[in-house]
């Protein structure tokens, strides 16, 4: 399906690698203006991208870059909140404080940025919010209790405020990715003693026997931000290359 976003004003947080470059650069080439909301200094970004150095457990930080971008474009048509950090470990494992850390970020992050964009979406003829949330809230994955937390909390967060904002021609949906080729995972797997073969499980989690593309992810996105489609309202689209519903075992 091809998506036309032109003229569209897009934010785009976490957006300076990973899925939320895939998703800056989609937007851009199908026209939008964007905005990346990210703590890391933005480099070498896409025609027509844009960045504000934003960390998103910043109240007032998060506000004002908002505040500036509305005032711009006078609306935001599509937040993508994407920014987050990954946690490994059981139950029992790391501090309070980790788990807070964690919340702070995948959660509150997400709250901070929607409830100051909502003003500005509110604005727009065809608002939409995308939530990026994880295989991790679906399917038991050993290591990752925290992590897995924030994201079952991200696609709860995703309905309820799809109920509350429908009736304001607001959508709220999220993307559920799979083990994702980014920057991180490829950091993850240089830790490990065997790089290589940490990567070989990693794509072999997929039953695709792959790890999912940024780009397959910011194509969803763009999919549920599209103006045209305003009946996909509280749903999780999952790019998962099968790790959900698909057990391949030998026949």
């Amino acid at each position: 399906m091809t998506t036309n976003h032109s003229g569209r004003i897009v934010v785009v947080t976490g957006g300076n690698a990973g899925i939320g470059r895939a998703c800056a650069q989609a937007f851009s080439t199908a026209g939008a203006l964007v905005t990346v909301l990210d703590r890391d200094k933005a480099t070498d970004l896409p025609d027509r991208v844009r960045a504000h150095r934003v960390d998103v457990t910043d109240d007032a930080a998060v506000e004002a870059a908002i505040d500036a971008i509305g005032a711009e474009h006078g609306r935001i048509d599509v937040l993508v909140n994407n920014a987050g950090v990954s946690g490994v470990g059981t139950i029992e494992d790391g501090t309070l404080d980790d788990w807070n850390r964690l919340w702070d970020i995948n959660v509150l992050g997400y709250v901070r940025v929607t409830r100051a964009a909502l003003p500005h979406l509110r604005r727009s003829s065809a608002a939409a919010i995308v939530n990026m949330s994880s295989c991790t809230a679906a399917s038991g994955f050993r290591q990752r209790s925290a992590y897995s937390a924030t994201k079952g909390a991200i696609e709860a967060l995703t309905r309820s405020s799809a109920a509350d904002l429908v009736a304001e021609n607001i959508t709220v949906n999220a993307v559920n990715p799979g083990t994702v080729d980014t920057p991180f995972m490829a950091e993850l797997a240089a830790r490990a003693d065997d790089p290589a073969q940490r990567r070989r499980d990693y794509e072999s989690r997929q039953p695709t026997g792959r790890m999912v593309a940024p780009a397959e992810v910011a194509a969803a996105v763009l999919y549920l931000a599209d103006p045209v489609n305003r009946s996909s309202v509280g749903t999780v689209v999952t790019v998962d290359g099968g790790i959900a519903s698909l057990h391949i075992t030998q026949a």
